[in-house]
């Protein structure tokens, strides 16, 4: 009996060997279904939805949290697009322009009492995840969508969705193109690294339209390309759209396709693992729409110090420790719509003039039919 006890442990014992060993070895996670091959293909980067590994908060790998790192080094590194009028532009002067912008400024006038204090990184749909992540710059304010992958397993925090946009397609109306049916064998410019890649696949199966998609990294050498005849449409968010038409060389050869092919719901992304910082730039861009609610923009937010109301009281940091709260000075709000203006002032200085005249729409005040509003400031 004690012979039989031996041997059946020892079978027990090899069995337990060749197990773990099989769970060392493992079979590798399953990867995401490919899209259908690029006509012409991008350099080999990785792609933005893809999961690398998990960045370590800034706060344990330095000592420091990313406000101890702006303050001491007295001014905001923000990421932001260099080629997207409207939205993040590099001028003829060397100034960075726009509405992501704006944001920047707004962050570094709640935190160092400047909105001019912003180094400005100019970064691709490619190169700013992995900026962000190993903390070459504070914030990445440029055209990024927020999505679940991003939001997760790549390591980010999104704060507030500051602009409301979908996905389009832009054709030259000679071509007669009204649906996404009327592309089928087409070839479509795009711009590799980005959800528009994504969505464009998602829908053209859904559509059981074959097409053939053509990628480049970035912007401008998309918009090149389909000027130039390599691809029967373009497709980028709307705002995109809009903004990339009103610089083509034949702007009425050309019209934006009454489809969307996506919800991108814009805003300004921060690395995950430091709360506070994540805070700071969230009821930042919280204070620029109240002040718009409230009517304070920055030519009159002055005349607002002696309110009695008492929210407005606790947003321009009269009374009240919201600030301190968070790491910052109570006046956070007032420095940010005082130097930068209020959500609307920064809406109608870059996007709703000539030449791009974007409605508000979806981007209004909740009381004027849009999506934009403040939690409370209390």
């Amino acid at each position: 009996m004690r012979k039989t006890h031996l041997t059946l442990v020892t079978l027990l014992l090899v069995a337990a060997m060749l197990v773990t060993a099989c769970g060392a070895s493992g079979t590798p996670a399953a990867e995401e279904s490919s899209q259908p091959a690029p006509a012409e293909q991008a350099p080999a980067e990785q792609p933005a939805d893809s999961a690398p590994a998990e960045p370590e908060p800034q706060e344990q790998a330095t000592g420091k949290t990313t406000l101890d790192t702006v303050k001491e080094r007295g001014k905001l590194v923000c990421g932001v697009n260099q080629a997207v009028p409207g939205f993040g532009f590099l001028t003829p002067d060397g100034e960075f322009e726009g509405f992501d912008v704006d944001a920047c400024k707004a962050v570094a006038a709640a935190v160092l009492g400047d909105a001019n204090a912003v180094e400005y990184r100019a970064l691709t749909a490619q190169d700013r995840f992995p900026a962000l992540a190993n903390g070459e710059i504070d914030l990445l304010s440029r055209n990024t969508t927020w999505t679940m992958s991003r939001d997760t397993s790549l390591g980010f925090d999104f704060t507030v969705i500051t602009f409301y946009d979908g996905q389009g397609m832009m054709v030259r109306k000679a071509d007669n193109i009204k649906t996404l049916q009327d592309l089928e064998g087409a070839s479509i410019c795009v711009q590799t690294g980005t959800t528009t890649e994504l969505n464009l696949a998602d829908q053209m199966a859904a559509a059981g339209v074959t097409y053939t998609p053509v990628v480049f990294p970035d912007a401008p050498s998309t918009v090149k390309a389909y000027e130039e005849g390599q691809c029967d449409a373009f497709t980028t968010d709307k705002s995109g759209l809009v903004s990339q038409y009103a610089v083509l060389a034949n702007p009425d050869d050309h019209e934006i396709m009454d489809v969307t092919l996506s919800k991108e719901p814009l805003g300004p992304v921060v690395r995950h693992g430091d709360n506070q910082w994540k805070d700071i730039v969230t009821w930042t861009l919280y204070g620029l729409i109240a002040g718009e609610e409230f009517g304070i923009t920055s030519q009159n937010v002055d005349e607002f110090m002696t309110t009695e109301e008492p929210e407005i009281k606790r947003l321009l940091g009269v009374e009240g420790d919201l600030g301190v709260g968070a790491g910052i000075s109570n006046d956070f709000a007032y420095q940010a719509i005082k130097q930068v203006g209020n959500y609307g002032e920064i809406y109608d200085r870059h996007l709703a003039v000539e030449p791009f005249n974007l409605v508000r729409a979806q981007n209004a005040l909740y009381k004027d039919g849009g999506l934009m509003y403040s939690p409370p400031f209390r």
